[in-house]
């Protein structure tokens, strides 16, 4: 119903903002990976995901729509709802998350309050394919500025098609021979090596 909001930050805090938009305020839930992205803007746009159960209709909004699209995928396990997808997001990253999912990383996702380890191996089991399947598209568009110059490499090369495991010990040798280079560098020489 909605995709997204774009308007002026009325009220903010670390659970929830309040947007106005076209005159009518919007109450929308958010995850601390959201607000630590937009408390500082008095303008934002925000993703939108439209929950409704039979006693609420309840907004819950992202700051990029792989945040949005990582929680979607949350909430379709079984015995995770929007207030658990919204606590999980808020406890890591999506990019930590979405790489503790496919990698079978049961023990970090049950660190999580509220995810015990049945639910977090559930996680793991019905999403770790679907993830996989979507590689780093499933968390895209996110910002890649915070990466160091050889995740950006290694991100680079699994999007070539690369295998994950392959690449990262032909990097691992890379910069332990050429220290300081830069990520085209480091994807030329890889690409020798591959």
């Amino acid at each position: 119903m909605y995709d997204y909001f774009n308007g002026k930050l009325v009220f903010k805090a670390p659970t929830h903002v309040v947007i106005e938009v076209g005159g009518i305020g919007y109450f929308v839930h958010i995850s601390l990976t959201t607000f630590s992205q937009i408390k500082d803007q008095e303008n934002c746009k925000l993703f939108i995901s439209f929950q409704v159960r039979e006693d609420a209709h309840t907004l819950y909004g992202f700051s990029t729509e792989g945040e949005r699209h990582l929680f979607h995928h949350l909430i379709s396990v079984s015995g995770i709802g929007p207030n658990t997808g919204r606590m999980i997001l808020s406890s890591i990253t999506p990019e930590e998350i979405h790489a503790a999912i496919v990698n079978g990383q049961v023990a970090i996702i049950q660190k999580i309050k509220g995810i015990g380890p049945k639910t977090a191996q559930r996680v793991i089991l019905e999403l770790q394919d679907k993830l996989k399947k979507q590689g780093d598209n499933a968390l895209l568009p996110l910002p890649v500025a915070k990466q160091s110059v050889p995740e950006e490499a290694l991100s680079a090369l699994v999007m070539l098609g690369f295998q994950k495991n392959t690449v990262e010990k032909v990097l691992t040798a890379l910069i332990a021979q050429e220290g300081n280079a830069t990520v085209e560098d480091l994807i030329k020489a890889a690409l020798k090596k591959l």
